[in-house]
């Protein structure tokens, strides 16, 4: 990829007026087998959608394992799924995502995969179909250009990282 010149426009994003629910829009999901669960919301107006394992499985300390939920998603344009953790699962058994925040672009079609990481040190976690494994938050997206530049513009924090705000 070679460098870009010119001006840099974004795509809108939908910006919330008073209420979470965007009037007409749905988000489509597609069952992939018989094991799947369609995602719910445990309360009205939670953010997140809680997805479902379609599998059996049993992660032992310190394993990760890919797990299936038996459905494919379509995320709007201008969209993003993130798959997050449950703070349940985190709290009571050491459960947390490999990759958080899993990333599901618009464009994607295929089955949502969800990455467990068992971080007890010495129980099996186990999973049967039906069971609750994580949670897809629906996110607006700026698409931005990415141009090089000479330099950029300073900030107060300027190049300072990690640890650099104290604790």
């Amino acid at each position: 990829p070679g460098s870009r010149s010119g001006s840099v426009t974004a795509s809108p994003i939908w910006r919330p007026s008073g209420s979470a629910r965007v009037p007409d829009m749905v988000l489509k999901f597609r069952i992939l087998t018989g094991e799947a669960t369609l995602p719910t919301r445990a309360h009205d107006g939670d953010a997140g959608l809680d997805l479902y394992s379609a599998q059996a499985a049993h992660i032992g300390p310190g394993e990760r394992w890919q797990i299936s939920t038996g459905v494919a998603a379509e995320i709007p344009d201008g969209h993003a799924g993130l798959v997050l953790p449950r703070s349940g699962l985190a709290a009571k058994f050491g459960i947390s995502l490999v990759n958080a925040p899993g990333l599901i672009d618009s464009g994607y079609r295929g089955e949502l995969k969800v990455l467990l990481l068992n971080n007890d040190p010495a129980e099996v976690f186990r999973i049967s179909p039906g069971d609750r494994i994580a949670q897809l938050l629906l996110v607006p997206v700026v698409l931005a250009d990415p141009v090089e530049a000479q330099a950029l513009s300073t900030s107060e924090r300027g190049e300072s990282g990690f640890g650099s705000t104290g604790r």
